[in-house]
């Protein structure tokens, strides 16, 4: 008796479905809605039955017979990928050579992957400065200050990426930092990124928040909640506006998250920090938009261009009318240019309308204006330049790769948005950096990467004002999975 026959049996019975072996020649338990599905199929002349174009028998079909039938249905146009039946005999299907994008797709439509790394900081701080801070009856012999300070933290990252069609998808990532000396900001896990990013044309667009660098980071290293928007092919353009994390200022100053304040307790020298907290400040967020440009001259020249924007806004709690930061733009130009396929070198210049000096703005007058006995205008800056040299690269999947660089700051103030230097969160954003920085990475087993960096750093502007060195050992050990 031919098994198709048990398909009028199955549909009578009417049993629901339950779990049934993996083995492709397992049988179908009778009741399963697959027959009924089947069945359907035949009637609508799908696929062949008895000359009636049924079902009919009392024995039941396996896994790999019924796939048969599935793939000749699919074949014919009759289900679509995303049919029940198809998800239902997925594996049957890839054995007999059938595969299903749509449905491999789907089924691995979230991926998380992530990332652990350990790192330990070394600094060693160091601030003279032949200013009086008070009046000409205090501190006669200027300022003179050292300190030194560690930290040894993990952060673990997850990064989360999923399908929401074919043109759209969604990129999450959650992160957590703690000290291992501490214990602290162990309840910090948040979700630093979270954004959709799809295509609209030839326009690719990226909503949310989001980190990106531009360039080679030396003016814009941002992470924020944005629109990025990204086309061209020869002329590579990139366009993006929104609220960014550590480019704006407030008057927390030295004393807060970042700066010398963390190394030079403000015990050291209480005017020292009152005077610069109230004067300066450190990094917070406001809007940024821009555009910036990149052309492969050759397979080995290429070069960059970029305009930024940093909007004009108050310092801290205070109005406009007492304490502002003016809006300023900057411009850069850059040109790089690989050797052979192991080393390759970047250089660019950045300039901004105005100089740190000029920017800050209090009761109206600026910096420059105000505190002229003591800031001279033209020892603040508004331009820049950093260059570095690349050799190979370690990959996280070939264990025994290896890379190094050395990179060289010679920037004012007025042209770093938020570097990707690791140093410059502990200067004085406001006095821009001069030095340099070098490191090596090293991939120590597969998808297990470890990399040593050192920086040597001063205040470019200011130097009249003082002469702050910061200098760093950073080694971090990073577990892909």
């Amino acid at each position: 008796m031919k098994k198709s026959l048990v398909l009028a049996m199955a549909m009578a019975l009417g049993v629901s479905a339950t779990a049934f072996a993996a083995n492709p020649f397992s049988d179908v338990p009778a009741g399963h809605w697959a027959y009924a599905s089947v069945a359907k199929l035949a009637a609508a002349g799908v696929v062949d039955g008895y000359p009636d174009g049924t079902f009919k028998g009392d024995n039941l079909m396996t896994r790999y017979e019924m796939a048969q039938i599935v793939a000749k249905a699919y074949a014919k146009g009759a289900i679509g990928a995303d049919d029940k039946l198809m998800a239902e005999f997925a594996d049957e299907l890839d054995n007999l050579g059938v595969r299903v994008a749509k449905l491999e797709k789907k089924a691995d439509n979230v991926k998380i992957t992530g990332e652990a790394r350990f790192g330990y900081k070394d600094f060693d701080a160091e601030l003279n400065s032949p200013m009086n801070i008070d009046d000409e009856e205090e501190n006669e012999n200027g300022v003179h200050m050292k300190a030194k300070a560690h930290e040894a933290v993990l952060r673990t990252r997850l990064y989360l990426s999923g399908a929401v069609n074919d043109n759209w998808t969604y990129g999450a990532m959650l992160e957590n930092t703690q000290n291992l000396e501490t214990n602290a900001q162990e309840s910090t896990t948040k979700f630093r990124r979270a954004f959709v990013n799809g295509k609209i044309g030839e326009v690719e667009l990226t909503a949310g928040r989001q980190a990106f660098t531009i360039g080679e980071g030396y003016v814009a290293d941002l992470t924020g909640d944005a629109v990025k928007l990204d086309f061209g092919n020869k002329l590579k353009t990139t366009l993006f506006a929104g609220r960014f994390d550590s480019v704006a200022y407030d008057v927390v100053g030295l004393s807060g998250v970042t700066g010398l304040g963390n190394y030079f307790p403000p015990v050291s020298d209480p005017d020292f920090i009152s005077f610069i907290s109230g004067q300066y400040g450190t990094n917070n967020k406001t809007t940024v938009y821009g555009a910036t440009f990149a052309y492969d001259f050759t397979d080995k020249l290429y070069g960059n261009a970029g305009f930024y924007a940093r909007e004009g806004h108050n310092i801290g709690a205070f109005p406009e009318d007492v304490a502002k930061f003016a809006e300023q733009k900057i411009y850069t130009a850059g040109v790089g240019y690989k050797f052979d396929k192991n080393v390759k070198m970047y250089a660019e210049y950045q300039k901004a309308d105005k100089s740190m000096a000029d920017a800050v703005v209090i009761d109206g007058t600026s910096v420059s204006d105000e505190y002229s006995s003591i800031v001279n205008a033209a020892d603040i800056g508004d331009d820049g330049w950093a260059a570095t040299v690349y050799y190979k690269g370690a990959n996280p999947m070939d264990k025994g790769s290896w890379g190094a660089y050395a990179t060289y700051y010679d920037q004012s103030g007025a042209v770093i948005l938020d570097s990707i230097c690791e140093l410059e969160d502990n200067m004085p954003a406001i006095l821009g950096m001069k030095g340099y920085e070098i490191g090596t990475s090293y991939t120590l087993a597969k998808n297990v990467t470890g990399k040593l960096s050192y920086f040597d750093l001063k205040n470019k502007d200011g130097r009249g004002f003082g002469e702050y060195n910061n200098k760093l050992i950073w080694s971090t050990v990073t577990f892909n999975f």
